[in-house]
Protein backbone atom coordinates (compact mmCIF):
# COMPACT_ATOMS: atom_id res chain seq x y z
CA UNK A 1 0.00 0.00 0.00
CA UNK A 2 2.75 2.32 0.73
CA UNK A 3 3.46 1.99 -3.11
CA UNK A 4 0.38 2.89 -4.41
CA UNK A 5 1.00 6.40 -5.17
CA UNK A 6 4.60 6.79 -4.75
CA UNK A 7 5.53 8.45 -8.00
CA UNK A 8 9.13 6.71 -8.60
CA UNK A 9 10.41 3.71 -7.25
CA UNK A 10 10.97 1.71 -4.18
CA UNK A 11 14.81 1.50 -3.20
CA UNK A 12 15.13 -2.50 -2.37
CA UNK A 13 17.52 -1.09 0.16
CA UNK A 14 14.56 0.52 1.83
CA UNK A 15 12.47 -2.59 1.55
CA UNK A 16 14.91 -4.38 3.72
CA UNK A 17 14.72 -2.25 6.63
CA UNK A 18 11.44 -2.64 6.64
CA UNK A 19 12.41 -6.76 7.38
CA UNK A 20 14.07 -8.05 10.99
CA UNK A 21 17.83 -10.21 9.48
CA UNK A 22 15.97 -13.08 10.45
CA UNK A 23 12.63 -12.51 7.81
CA UNK A 24 15.23 -12.63 4.53
CA UNK A 25 13.42 -15.94 3.91
CA UNK A 26 10.15 -15.16 4.20
CA UNK A 27 10.87 -11.81 2.33
CA UNK A 28 12.05 -13.39 -0.84
CA UNK A 29 9.52 -16.04 -0.86
CA UNK A 30 6.98 -12.74 -0.70
CA UNK A 31 8.70 -11.03 -2.94
CA UNK A 32 8.67 -13.74 -5.05
CA UNK A 33 5.26 -14.34 -5.15
CA UNK A 34 4.48 -10.79 -5.77
CA UNK A 35 6.34 -11.64 -9.24
CA UNK A 36 4.91 -14.22 -10.12
CA UNK A 37 1.26 -13.09 -9.51
CA UNK A 38 2.26 -9.56 -11.82
CA UNK A 39 2.02 -7.24 -8.98
CA UNK A 40 5.50 -6.20 -8.22
CA UNK A 41 8.14 -5.70 -10.94
CA UNK A 42 12.40 -4.90 -10.08
CA UNK A 43 14.51 -3.01 -12.25
CA UNK A 44 18.28 -1.83 -11.86
CA UNK A 45 18.37 1.76 -11.87
CA UNK A 46 21.59 3.64 -13.55
CA UNK A 47 23.72 3.26 -10.46
CA UNK A 48 23.87 -0.63 -10.25
CA UNK A 49 20.79 -0.60 -7.41
CA UNK A 50 17.23 -2.49 -7.30
CA UNK A 51 14.26 -1.25 -6.67
CA UNK A 52 10.50 -2.09 -6.64
CA UNK A 53 7.73 -0.72 -8.59
CA UNK A 54 3.87 -1.69 -8.40
CA UNK A 55 2.85 -3.23 -12.28
CA UNK A 56 1.31 -0.05 -13.56
CA UNK A 57 -2.26 -2.18 -14.88
CA UNK A 58 -2.42 -3.52 -11.35
CA UNK A 59 -1.76 -0.03 -9.64
CA UNK A 60 -4.34 1.77 -11.44
CA UNK A 61 -7.00 -1.49 -10.98
CA UNK A 62 -5.78 -0.60 -7.00
CA UNK A 63 -5.83 3.19 -7.08
CA UNK A 64 -9.55 2.98 -8.58
CA UNK A 65 -11.16 0.33 -6.25
CA UNK A 66 -9.90 2.36 -3.63
CA UNK A 67 -11.22 5.91 -4.79
CA UNK A 68 -13.87 4.38 -6.28
CA UNK A 69 -13.39 5.88 -9.69
CA UNK A 70 -12.86 4.67 -12.82
CA UNK A 71 -15.71 2.95 -15.19
CA UNK A 72 -15.02 -0.07 -13.85
CA UNK A 73 -18.00 0.71 -10.72
CA UNK A 74 -15.91 -1.65 -7.85
CA UNK A 75 -18.17 -0.53 -5.50
CA UNK A 76 -21.46 -0.62 -6.82
CA UNK A 77 -23.34 2.28 -8.55
CA UNK A 78 -26.08 3.55 -6.48
CA UNK A 79 -29.33 3.97 -7.96
CA UNK A 80 -30.74 7.28 -9.00
CA UNK A 81 -33.91 9.32 -7.67
CA UNK A 82 -35.45 8.05 -10.90
CA UNK A 83 -34.59 4.17 -11.15
CA UNK A 84 -35.58 3.65 -7.06
CA UNK A 85 -38.84 5.98 -7.95
CA UNK A 86 -38.01 8.07 -5.24
CA UNK A 87 -38.66 4.94 -2.47
CA UNK A 88 -35.90 3.45 -0.17
CA UNK A 89 -37.00 0.06 1.14
CA UNK A 90 -35.97 -0.45 5.13
CA UNK A 91 -33.47 -2.49 6.55
CA UNK A 92 -35.96 -4.83 8.65
CA UNK A 93 -38.04 -5.41 4.84
CA UNK A 94 -34.55 -6.65 3.93
CA UNK A 95 -33.92 -8.98 6.38
CA UNK A 96 -37.01 -10.14 6.75
CA UNK A 97 -36.56 -11.12 2.86
CA UNK A 98 -32.99 -12.75 3.48
CA UNK A 99 -34.46 -14.59 6.07
CA UNK A 100 -37.54 -16.08 4.29
CA UNK A 101 -35.44 -17.17 1.80
CA UNK A 102 -32.66 -18.54 3.34
CA UNK A 103 -34.44 -20.47 6.02
CA UNK A 104 -36.93 -21.61 3.31
CA UNK A 105 -33.90 -23.52 1.95
CA UNK A 106 -33.20 -24.82 5.24
CA UNK A 107 -36.35 -25.83 6.19
CA UNK A 108 -37.05 -27.83 2.32
CA UNK A 109 -33.61 -30.00 3.09
CA UNK A 110 -34.91 -31.18 6.54
CA UNK A 111 -38.36 -31.10 5.96
CA UNK A 112 -38.95 -34.27 3.61
CA UNK A 113 -36.51 -36.68 5.66
CA UNK A 114 -38.75 -35.05 8.66
CA UNK A 115 -42.20 -36.05 7.65
CA UNK A 116 -43.38 -32.68 6.90
CA UNK A 117 -46.10 -32.27 4.23
CA UNK A 118 -45.58 -30.26 1.25
CA UNK A 119 -46.99 -26.96 1.84
CA UNK A 120 -47.27 -27.29 5.55
CA UNK A 121 -45.55 -24.63 5.80
CA UNK A 122 -44.72 -21.62 3.49
CA UNK A 123 -41.69 -22.32 1.37
CA UNK A 124 -40.34 -20.10 -1.81
CA UNK A 125 -37.60 -22.48 -3.05
CA UNK A 126 -37.18 -21.84 -6.82
CA UNK A 127 -35.85 -24.70 -9.04
CA UNK A 128 -32.47 -23.10 -9.45
CA UNK A 129 -31.99 -23.56 -5.91
CA UNK A 130 -33.36 -26.59 -5.65
CA UNK A 131 -30.79 -27.85 -8.72
CA UNK A 132 -28.00 -26.20 -6.77
CA UNK A 133 -28.48 -28.40 -3.52
CA UNK A 134 -28.73 -31.35 -5.39
CA UNK A 135 -25.67 -30.52 -7.16
CA UNK A 136 -23.77 -30.04 -4.01
CA UNK A 137 -25.02 -33.56 -2.68
CA UNK A 138 -26.88 -31.33 0.04
CA UNK A 139 -30.27 -33.56 -0.40
CA UNK A 140 -31.06 -36.23 -2.86
CA UNK A 141 -34.69 -37.28 -4.26
CA UNK A 142 -36.02 -40.41 -3.13
CA UNK A 143 -39.76 -41.28 -4.48
CA UNK A 144 -40.23 -37.48 -5.40
CA UNK A 145 -39.27 -36.60 -1.55
CA UNK A 146 -36.17 -34.68 -0.80
CA UNK A 147 -34.00 -36.12 1.93
CA UNK A 148 -31.12 -34.71 3.03
CA UNK A 149 -27.73 -36.15 3.15
CA UNK A 150 -24.85 -36.47 5.00
CA UNK A 151 -23.31 -33.77 3.39
CA UNK A 152 -26.61 -31.78 3.83
CA UNK A 153 -26.79 -32.31 7.82
CA UNK A 154 -23.27 -31.03 8.51
CA UNK A 155 -24.45 -27.99 6.15
CA UNK A 156 -27.53 -27.23 8.34
CA UNK A 157 -25.20 -27.66 11.11
CA UNK A 158 -22.82 -24.40 10.06
CA UNK A 159 -23.18 -20.66 10.78
CA UNK A 160 -25.37 -19.18 8.14
CA UNK A 161 -22.25 -17.44 6.71
CA UNK A 162 -20.34 -20.31 6.15
CA UNK A 163 -23.53 -21.73 4.56
CA UNK A 164 -23.61 -19.00 2.19
CA UNK A 165 -20.34 -19.82 1.06
CA UNK A 166 -20.65 -23.47 0.84
CA UNK A 167 -23.42 -23.06 -1.57
CA UNK A 168 -21.88 -20.21 -3.52
CA UNK A 169 -18.83 -22.38 -4.14
CA UNK A 170 -21.28 -24.41 -5.57
CA UNK A 171 -22.67 -22.20 -7.66
CA UNK A 172 -19.63 -21.23 -8.97
CA UNK A 173 -18.80 -24.88 -9.91
CA UNK A 174 -21.57 -24.85 -12.25
CA UNK A 175 -20.66 -21.70 -13.96
CA UNK A 176 -19.84 -23.29 -17.12
CA UNK A 177 -22.54 -25.68 -17.13
CA UNK A 178 -25.01 -22.30 -17.06
CA UNK A 179 -23.00 -20.50 -19.55
CA UNK A 180 -21.04 -17.60 -17.85
CA UNK A 181 -17.80 -16.42 -17.00
CA UNK A 182 -16.07 -17.13 -13.51
CA UNK A 183 -14.47 -14.14 -13.34
CA UNK A 184 -17.76 -11.94 -13.40
CA UNK A 185 -19.12 -14.02 -10.97
CA UNK A 186 -16.43 -14.12 -8.91
CA UNK A 187 -15.97 -10.28 -9.14
CA UNK A 188 -19.64 -9.98 -8.56
CA UNK A 189 -19.41 -11.51 -5.66
CA UNK A 190 -16.70 -9.88 -4.02
CA UNK A 191 -18.48 -6.25 -4.91
CA UNK A 192 -21.78 -7.46 -2.67
CA UNK A 193 -19.52 -8.18 0.13
CA UNK A 194 -18.10 -4.18 -0.20
CA UNK A 195 -21.92 -3.19 -0.48
CA UNK A 196 -23.91 -0.58 1.88
CA UNK A 197 -27.17 -2.40 3.49
CA UNK A 198 -29.99 -0.41 2.93
CA UNK A 199 -29.00 1.47 -0.14
CA UNK A 200 -30.31 0.54 -3.82
CA UNK A 201 -28.10 0.42 -6.40
CA UNK A 202 -28.49 0.55 -10.23
CA UNK A 203 -28.45 -2.51 -12.71
CA UNK A 204 -27.55 -0.25 -15.81
CA UNK A 205 -23.83 -1.26 -15.32
CA UNK A 206 -24.43 -4.88 -14.68
CA UNK A 207 -23.35 -7.48 -17.43
CA UNK A 208 -25.80 -10.14 -18.77
CA UNK A 209 -23.63 -12.59 -16.47
CA UNK A 210 -24.43 -10.40 -13.37
CA UNK A 211 -28.10 -9.71 -14.51
CA UNK A 212 -28.62 -13.32 -14.54
CA UNK A 213 -26.94 -14.25 -11.29
CA UNK A 214 -29.20 -11.40 -9.90
CA UNK A 215 -32.21 -13.71 -10.41
CA UNK A 216 -30.41 -16.45 -8.83
CA UNK A 217 -29.61 -14.85 -5.53
CA UNK A 218 -32.62 -13.00 -5.36
CA UNK A 219 -33.83 -16.44 -4.76
CA UNK A 220 -31.56 -17.16 -2.06
CA UNK A 221 -32.26 -13.75 -0.09
CA UNK A 222 -28.58 -12.51 -0.73
CA UNK A 223 -30.18 -9.94 -2.64
CA UNK A 224 -33.47 -8.05 -3.32
CA UNK A 225 -35.33 -7.46 -6.65
CA UNK A 226 -39.00 -6.54 -7.13
CA UNK A 227 -39.06 -7.94 -10.45
CA UNK A 228 -36.41 -8.65 -13.55
CA UNK A 229 -37.53 -5.96 -14.58
CA UNK A 230 -36.27 -3.92 -11.74
CA UNK A 231 -33.78 -1.00 -12.56
CA UNK A 232 -32.73 -1.66 -9.32
CA UNK A 233 -30.97 -4.25 -6.56
CA UNK A 234 -30.61 -4.09 -3.17
CA UNK A 235 -28.20 -6.24 -1.53
CA UNK A 236 -29.19 -7.73 1.65
CA UNK A 237 -26.97 -8.85 5.22
CA UNK A 238 -25.98 -12.16 3.83
CA UNK A 239 -24.58 -10.26 1.19
CA UNK A 240 -23.02 -7.15 3.34
CA UNK A 241 -21.67 -9.85 5.45
CA UNK A 242 -20.11 -12.67 2.75
CA UNK A 243 -16.41 -10.73 3.34
CA UNK A 244 -16.37 -9.89 7.52
CA UNK A 245 -17.05 -12.14 10.07
CA UNK A 246 -20.53 -10.78 11.42
CA UNK A 247 -23.44 -12.67 12.19
CA UNK A 248 -25.29 -12.46 8.48
CA UNK A 249 -28.95 -13.39 9.81
CA UNK A 250 -28.74 -12.87 13.94
CA UNK A 251 -31.81 -14.77 15.84
CA UNK A 252 -33.27 -16.42 12.35
CA UNK A 253 -36.14 -18.76 12.74
CA UNK A 254 -38.32 -19.73 10.32
CA UNK A 255 -41.80 -17.67 9.69
CA UNK A 256 -44.10 -19.16 12.36
CA UNK A 257 -47.40 -17.53 13.88
CA UNK A 258 -45.85 -17.68 17.11
CA UNK A 259 -42.86 -15.47 18.08
CA UNK A 260 -39.48 -17.24 18.26
CA UNK A 261 -37.21 -16.65 21.19
CA UNK A 262 -33.73 -16.15 19.38
CA UNK A 263 -31.94 -15.39 23.29
CA UNK A 264 -33.02 -19.07 24.35
CA UNK A 265 -32.26 -20.77 20.68
CA UNK A 266 -29.04 -19.36 20.47
CA UNK A 267 -27.60 -20.20 24.47
CA UNK A 268 -28.88 -23.77 24.21
CA UNK A 269 -32.48 -25.44 24.15
CA UNK A 270 -32.05 -29.19 24.40
CA UNK A 271 -32.48 -30.93 27.72
CA UNK A 272 -31.55 -35.04 27.46
CA UNK A 273 -32.48 -37.46 30.60
CA UNK A 274 -30.48 -40.73 30.88
CA UNK A 275 -33.15 -42.62 29.82
CA UNK A 276 -33.13 -41.00 26.65
CA UNK A 277 -35.83 -38.53 27.29
CA UNK A 278 -35.28 -34.98 25.07
CA UNK A 279 -37.05 -31.99 25.71
CA UNK A 280 -36.41 -28.84 23.48
CA UNK A 281 -37.87 -25.53 24.40
CA UNK A 282 -37.82 -24.21 20.92
CA UNK A 283 -40.69 -22.81 18.63
CA UNK A 284 -38.72 -23.04 15.53
CA UNK A 285 -40.02 -25.36 12.36
CA UNK A 286 -35.97 -25.87 11.34
CA UNK A 287 -35.11 -27.33 14.83
CA UNK A 288 -38.08 -29.56 15.02
CA UNK A 289 -37.46 -30.90 11.87
CA UNK A 290 -33.62 -31.59 12.36
CA UNK A 291 -34.67 -32.96 16.15
CA UNK A 292 -37.00 -35.56 14.14
CA UNK A 293 -34.61 -36.75 11.61
CA UNK A 294 -32.79 -38.72 14.81
CA UNK A 295 -35.88 -38.21 17.85
CA UNK A 296 -39.10 -39.69 18.14
CA UNK A 297 -40.60 -36.43 18.85
CA UNK A 298 -43.79 -37.65 20.91
CA UNK A 299 -45.33 -33.66 21.82
CA UNK A 300 -45.42 -30.42 21.10
CA UNK A 301 -46.08 -27.66 23.36
CA UNK A 302 -46.46 -23.57 22.14
CA UNK A 303 -42.51 -23.38 23.04
CA UNK A 304 -41.71 -27.10 24.10
CA UNK A 305 -41.47 -30.30 22.33
CA UNK A 306 -40.43 -33.31 23.90
CA UNK A 307 -39.36 -36.96 22.59
CA UNK A 308 -37.14 -40.00 22.93
CA UNK A 309 -34.02 -41.04 20.94
CA UNK A 310 -34.68 -44.72 20.37
CA UNK A 311 -32.74 -47.39 18.28
CA UNK A 312 -34.92 -46.91 15.57
CA UNK A 313 -35.34 -43.33 15.35
CA UNK A 314 -31.49 -43.29 15.14
CA UNK A 315 -30.82 -46.20 12.64
CA UNK A 316 -33.32 -43.79 10.59
CA UNK A 317 -30.77 -41.21 10.95
CA UNK A 318 -28.18 -43.36 10.17
CA UNK A 319 -29.49 -44.96 6.71
CA UNK A 320 -30.49 -41.15 5.67
CA UNK A 321 -25.94 -40.80 6.14
CA UNK A 322 -26.14 -39.21 9.26
CA UNK A 323 -23.45 -40.51 11.65
CA UNK A 324 -23.86 -40.77 15.17
CA UNK A 325 -21.12 -38.03 15.57
CA UNK A 326 -22.99 -35.47 13.97
CA UNK A 327 -26.20 -36.36 15.99
CA UNK A 328 -24.01 -35.68 19.46
CA UNK A 329 -22.07 -33.04 18.11
CA UNK A 330 -25.62 -31.41 17.28
CA UNK A 331 -27.12 -31.81 20.86
CA UNK A 332 -23.84 -30.68 22.24
CA UNK A 333 -24.35 -27.46 20.47
CA UNK A 334 -27.72 -26.86 21.37
CA UNK A 335 -27.41 -28.19 25.00
CA UNK A 336 -29.58 -26.43 27.24
CA UNK A 337 -27.32 -24.11 29.92
CA UNK A 338 -28.38 -26.47 33.03
CA UNK A 339 -26.61 -29.29 30.75
CA UNK A 340 -23.34 -26.94 29.57
CA UNK A 341 -22.42 -26.68 33.28
CA UNK A 342 -21.32 -30.35 33.04
CA UNK A 343 -18.31 -32.14 31.43
CA UNK A 344 -19.49 -33.15 28.66
CA UNK A 345 -22.87 -31.83 28.44
CA UNK A 346 -24.71 -34.88 27.23
CA UNK A 347 -24.80 -38.09 29.39
CA UNK A 348 -22.19 -40.63 28.59
CA UNK A 349 -24.55 -43.27 28.83
CA UNK A 350 -26.53 -41.24 25.76
CA UNK A 351 -23.46 -40.69 23.45
CA UNK A 352 -22.10 -43.99 24.10
CA UNK A 353 -25.46 -45.62 23.34
CA UNK A 354 -26.07 -43.70 20.11
CA UNK A 355 -22.74 -44.83 18.90
CA UNK A 356 -23.68 -48.75 19.75
CA UNK A 357 -27.41 -47.96 17.75
CA UNK A 358 -25.11 -46.42 14.84
CA UNK A 359 -23.05 -49.60 14.55
CA UNK A 360 -25.56 -51.80 14.80
CA UNK A 361 -27.05 -49.71 11.47
CA UNK A 362 -24.08 -50.12 9.86
CA UNK A 363 -24.04 -53.93 9.78
CA UNK A 364 -24.13 -55.46 6.44
CA UNK A 365 -27.78 -55.91 4.59
CA UNK A 366 -28.04 -57.96 1.85
CA UNK A 367 -29.99 -56.35 -1.24
CA UNK A 368 -31.67 -58.61 -4.04
CA UNK A 369 -31.03 -56.46 -7.39
CA UNK A 370 -29.03 -55.99 -10.44
CA UNK A 371 -26.29 -54.38 -11.79
CA UNK A 372 -25.76 -52.14 -14.78
CA UNK A 373 -22.43 -51.86 -16.50
CA UNK A 374 -21.26 -51.48 -19.45
CA UNK A 375 -22.87 -48.77 -21.60
CA UNK A 376 -21.61 -47.51 -24.43
CA UNK A 377 -21.52 -43.90 -23.73
CA UNK A 378 -21.71 -41.29 -21.07
CA UNK A 379 -24.94 -40.07 -22.76
CA UNK A 380 -26.29 -43.77 -22.89
CA UNK A 381 -25.63 -44.18 -19.24
CA UNK A 382 -27.05 -41.19 -17.72
CA UNK A 383 -29.89 -41.71 -19.46
CA UNK A 384 -31.11 -45.27 -18.16
CA UNK A 385 -29.66 -43.55 -14.89
CA UNK A 386 -32.10 -41.02 -15.16
CA UNK A 387 -34.90 -43.69 -15.90
CA UNK A 388 -34.06 -45.84 -13.12
CA UNK A 389 -34.18 -43.17 -10.42
CA UNK A 390 -37.62 -41.76 -12.00
CA UNK A 391 -39.17 -45.19 -11.21
CA UNK A 392 -37.41 -45.13 -7.53
CA UNK A 393 -35.81 -48.77 -8.29
CA UNK A 394 -32.05 -47.22 -8.26
CA UNK A 395 -30.28 -48.25 -4.87
CA UNK A 396 -26.33 -47.17 -5.92
CA UNK A 397 -24.44 -45.70 -8.61
CA UNK A 398 -21.01 -45.03 -9.45
CA UNK A 399 -20.48 -42.42 -12.14
CA UNK A 400 -17.26 -42.81 -12.47
CA UNK A 401 -17.15 -46.79 -12.93
CA UNK A 402 -20.89 -45.66 -15.03
CA UNK A 403 -22.38 -48.29 -12.72
CA UNK A 404 -25.72 -48.78 -11.07
CA UNK A 405 -27.25 -51.42 -9.13
CA UNK A 406 -31.35 -51.32 -9.24
CA UNK A 407 -34.02 -53.53 -7.29
CA UNK A 408 -36.37 -54.20 -10.31
CA UNK A 409 -34.94 -54.73 -13.91
CA UNK A 410 -38.51 -55.24 -15.84
CA UNK A 411 -38.84 -51.90 -16.61
CA UNK A 412 -35.69 -50.58 -17.22
CA UNK A 413 -34.69 -53.42 -19.71
CA UNK A 414 -38.30 -52.51 -21.70
CA UNK A 415 -36.59 -49.19 -21.92
CA UNK A 416 -33.31 -50.59 -23.50
CA UNK A 417 -35.10 -52.75 -25.70
CA UNK A 418 -37.28 -49.52 -27.07
CA UNK A 419 -34.11 -47.52 -27.35
CA UNK A 420 -32.25 -50.74 -29.58
CA UNK A 421 -35.27 -51.01 -31.29
CA UNK A 422 -35.82 -47.62 -32.28
CA UNK A 423 -31.79 -47.11 -33.48
CA UNK A 424 -32.39 -50.02 -35.66
CA UNK A 425 -34.91 -48.36 -37.74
Amino acid sequence: MAMLYMPSSFPAADLEAWFKPSARSAREQALSILDRLHILASKREDDRSLSYSLIPGFQRSLRQAIEGSGTHRTFGVPASKAESGGKRLGIEFLDQHARQQWEGILFFMVSGAAGFQPGSVRMDVGPGTKKLLHAGDLVRTVHGTPKITKEGFSFVLQETNAQVWNLLIVYLKMVNDLGMSETEVLSFLFMLGSLELGQDYSTSTLSPTQLQMLDDLSAMGIVYRSSKESRTFYPTRLATTLTSDSGALPGSDIATSEKPDHKAQKKGFIIIETNYRLYAYTNSLIQIAILSLFTKLQHRFPNLVSGKLTKESVHRAVQAGITSAQIISYLTTYAHPQMQKSNPPLPPTVMDQIRLWEYEGERVEVTTGYLMREFGSEAEYRDVLGYAEALGVLVWKNDASRCFFISHVEQVAGYLKKKKESKGR
